[in-house]
């Protein structure tokens, strides 16, 4: 760090690297920050039923601010500030991250807002939130209702309401597309894309053998499409044709369609093959679209390059766990926290966050939740969805990851590096010095009282 801080001084090295430097110190000292979320109307009541059941007390226990867990939670990528959860029980709320009521303790949010089960809202639980990437203004949300919904953020009302008679587990909007297509992943063998602008949906994506769970827009091709569904295939669709279906990873394929001599000799062909042994629960495509990461029912995380459709080996070990029916969707830090090639990977593990280096496979962390034992949750299958990490989501223009949870809470990981470790005891020390002084002084005057107490006054 000197050296760069000296390099930086003298003009000859870029102001980015030491940037991500810092940057990359900082994302290797996340940890449980005390930042708080709370519903207004059930701050009391949620502490004596947890006292009435036995479990955790309040310092160890976040509050619940969405009964029956939270499901999805997104943040806008614009200002960075307002945050989106959806339970499942029906309702939504909206945060401000920039506004918190502070306390010696901890930092308190209070929902902006909130939509409860209503005629006008969904009927059933939340499956995904997002806000539309061009203006956050506006956002999306989908239910088990068979619903997509489009709302607005600042009287959150609902504007629009598509039905597709289908569970809808999962939806995507291309950040970079001027078309208004929303693709939803649904119960039906297909993809179904939604028309904004028509306000109908426009067709379906047929191909997967069995229901949909996961859909993703590249973010460099604004007509390229990935989906990913119980059949253990991820299925890539132009959807200006009227067939549609492009191409498939193979997790046997480590070569791709270049081939050995890079003219396709030795590669397989893209129409077949599955990427997953089982059921694929989760796409995400990185910033620069070169690489996907996919997760599924296997318990892997795969990497591939979606140049040539490879495979890339990366192996991240034997403790992930991925064994749930609902969309799984690990989060990839911003490219310009970290050096080229060295992207961070953060994925909702049961009962912890596990933070990997992405394209080597190693685990750099494991982000533990406070006051929640890990454990077997094979023996307690309750406890372990109640517990369970659900959702991740990252906030823009900051080092901070927020994750949403089984039990109903949602929670921030913000870091915190040797030198604030340093600072706080420091100040813990000479808290406990001021502390011993005044111990000190008091008992000189209780011995000079015993003293003047024992002697005899003779007249």
């Amino acid at each position: 760090m000197n050296v760069q801080l000296l390099s930086r001084e003298g003009g000859s090295a870029p102001g980015a690297e030491l940037r991500r430097t810092c940057n990359t110190k900082y994302l290797h000292a996340i940890q449980p920050s005390d930042t708080r979320f709370e519903q207004r109307s059930l701050q009391n009541l949620e502490a004596s039923i947890d006292a009435a059941r036995g479990g955790e007390g309040p310092e160890s226990k976040a509050s619940i601010v969405h009964h029956g867990g939270v499901t999805s939670i997104t943040i806008d990528r614009f200002e960075g500030r307002y945050l989106l959860s959806g339970g499942a029980d029906s309702s939504i709320s909206l945060w401000d991250l920039e506004t918190a009521e502070f306390s010696s303790t901890h930092t308190t949010h209070r929902p902006l807002g909130s939509v409860r089960k209503s005629p006008s809202s969904h009927s059933h639980g939340i499956t995904q939130l997002s806000f539309y990437p061009f203006d956050s203004l506006a956002f999306l949300s989908s239910s088990y209702d068979h619903s997509v919904k489009i709302w607005d953020s600042d009287t959150l009302k609902s504007s629009a309401s598509f039905n597709l008679e289908s569970v809808i587990y999962s939806h995507a909007v291309s950040p970079i597309a001027s078309h208004l297509l929303v693709a939803c992943a649904t119960q039906h063998p297909a993809v179904r894309l939604v028309d904004l602008r028509s306000g109908s949906s426009s067709h379906a994506l047929a191909g997967h053998a069995g229901p949909v769970l996961t859909v993703a827009w590249s973010p460099k091709d604004e007509h390229v499409l990935a989906s990913g569904g119980t059949d253990g295939a991820i299925r890539f669709w132009d959807v200006r044709r009227s067939a549609g279906f492009m191409a498939a990873f193979d997790k046997e394929d480590s070569v791709g369609v270049v081939g050995y001599d890079g003219g396709g000799s030795g590669a397989r062909r893209r129409e077949r093959g599955t990427a997953h042994v089982g059921t694929v629960n989760g796409i995400v495509w990185t910033e620069d679209g070169r690489h996907m990461v996919s997760t599924g029912h296997d318990e892997r995380l795969r990497i591939w390059n979606t140049t040539t459709g490879a495979n890339t080996l990366a192996n991240f070990g034997p403790v992930i766990k991925n064994k749930n029916f609902s969309r799984l969707l690990p989060c990839i830090a911003p490219s310009y926290l970290v050096s080229s090639g060295k992207d961070m990977l953060f994925f909702p593990c049961e009962r912890e966050i596990l933070v990997y280096e992405m394209f080597e496979g190693k685990l750099m962390k494991r982000l533990r939740t406070p006051g929640v034992p890990i454990g077997n949750t094979s023996s307690d299958t309750r406890a372990g969805l109640k517990h369970r990490v659900v959702d991740l989501a990252w906030r823009s223009h900051s080092v901070e990851l927020y994750s949403a949870h089984g039990d109903g809470s949602i929670r921030a990981w913000k870091p915190r590096t040797s030198e604030d470790a340093a600072l706080d005891e420091e100040e813990r020390q000479e808290v406990e010095a001021e502390e011993i002084d005044r111990k000190r002084k008091r008992q000189v005057l209780e011995d000079v009282y015993h003293d003047l107490a024992k002697k005899r006054m003779i007249f």
